[in-house]
C-alpha cells in the first residue's frame, strides 16, 4: 500500500479530538461596520420631535440662533472646563466606538483560542510562532501568544495582560463619563437661557412687542438641552460604554487563554471558563 504523502503533523492536529488542533487556525478579524442604529435612531428621534413641533402649530418658529449658541456652544464650554486639552482630544478620538462598531465574533473567537491551546498542549509553545501571520489579525492576540511562545512566566503575563485590559477600560469609560457629563451640563444650559429670556422679559414688560422674542429663547433653550442632553449625549455615552464592555469581553479571553496556555492546562478546563464567560447561545463544544 502507499504511503500517504501529507504531512504528518497536520494529518494529527486534524484527526486528534483530545490533545490536539481539530480546526484549521483562522482567527477572527476585528472588521468594523457602520453603525447604522445609532445614526438611523439619531435621526428618527431628532426628526419626530420637530416634526411633532412643526406639524402641531403652523408658523412657530423653532429656531433661534441665540438658544443654539446657548444652550451648544455653551454645553462644549462648559464641559471643556471640566478636562484638559489632552482629554478633550481622546473624548472626540473615542467617538467613532458609537458610529463605527466592531462586529462581535466572541464565539469564533473563544473557539480558536481552545483551538490554539489544544495545538499548543500537544506542539508546544514554539508551535505558535509558525502561526504569526494569522495571530496579528488580533494584535492582543498576537502579544498574548508571543508571551507565551517565549515561555514567560504566568504570573508575568496575567500582570501585563491585566495591566492593558485595565488601562484600555479606564480609558473608554472615562470617554464615556465625559459624554455623560455633558448630557447633564446641556439641560443646566437650558435653564440658564431660560433665565436669560426671563429676565429679557420682565424687563421689558412695558413693551409687548418684546415679550414674544424673551419668551422664545425662555422656553427654546430648555428645549434645545432637554434634546442634547436626553437624545444626544445620554445614550451616545451608553453606547459607547456597550461597544467598550464588548472589546473588554475580547481582551478577558485572550488574558485567561494565554495564562492557561502558559499553565500548560487542559484545553478542556479552558473551554468550560471561556463559556462561562459567553451568553449561552454562544458556548462552544470544541471536544464534543
Amino acid at each position: 500500500m502507499a504511503k500517504s504523502k501529507a504531512d504528518p503533523q497536520l494529518s494529527s492536529e486534524s484527526t486528534d479530538t483530545s490533545g490536539g488542533s481539530k480546526l484549521p487556525v483562522d482567527i477572527p478579524s476585528s472588521d468594523k461596520i457602520l453603525d447604522l442604529t445609532t445614526i438611523i435612531g439619531l435621526f428618527v428621534a431628532v426628526g419626530l420631535i420637530f416634526a411633532a413641533a412643526y406639524l402641531g402649530q403652523t408658523g412657530a418658529d423653532f429656531f433661534q440662533l441665540s438658544a443654539v449658541l446657548i444652550v451648544v456652544c455653551g454645553t462644549l464650554a462648559v464641559t471643556a472646563i471640566s478636562y484638559s486639552a489632552g482629554e478633550l482630544k481622546h473624548i472626540y478620538s473615542a467617538l467613532d466606538r458609537v458610529f463605527v462598531r466592531k462586529i462581535p465574533k466572541d464565539k469564533q473567537m473563544a473557539e480558536q483560542l481552545v483551538n490554539l491551546a489544544a495545538r499548543v498542549r500537544k506542539h508546544g509553545p514554539l508551535s505558535l510562532t509558525k502561526i504569526e501571520g494569522e495571530l496579528r489579525k488580533e494584535p492582543m492576540l498576537a502579544k498574548a501568544m508571543a508571551m507565551v511562545a517565549d515561555g514567560m512566566e504566568p504570573g508575568s503575563i496575567e500582570v501585563i495582560l491585566k495591566t492593558e485590559s485595565e488601562t484600555f477600560q479606564e480609558s473608554a469609560f472615562f470617554a464615556a463619563s465625559a459624554l455623560r457629563k455633558a448630557g447633564e451640563v446641556a439641560p443646566a444650559m437650558g435653564l440658564i437661557g431660560t433665565l436669560v429670556g426671563l429676565v429679557q422679559m420682565l424687563a421689558q414688560l412695558e413693551d409687548p412687542s418684546s415679550i414674544g422674542p424673551a419668551m422664545a429663547l425662555a422656553l427654546l433653550t430648555t428645549f434645545y438641552g432637554a434634546i442634547l442632553g436626553t437624545v444626544l449625549l445620554t445614550p451616545l455615552s451608553v453606547k459607547m460604554e456597550r461597544a467598550a464592555e464588548q472589546e473588554l469581553l475580547t481582551m478577558t479571553m485572550i488574558r485567561l487563554s494565554a495564562l492557561s496556555m502558559s499553565k500548560q492546562e487542559n484545553p478542556r478546563h479552558l473551554e468550560t471558563v471561556l463559556n462561562s464567560l459567553l451568553p449561552a447561545k454562544d458556548h462552544i463544544n470544541y471536544f464534543r
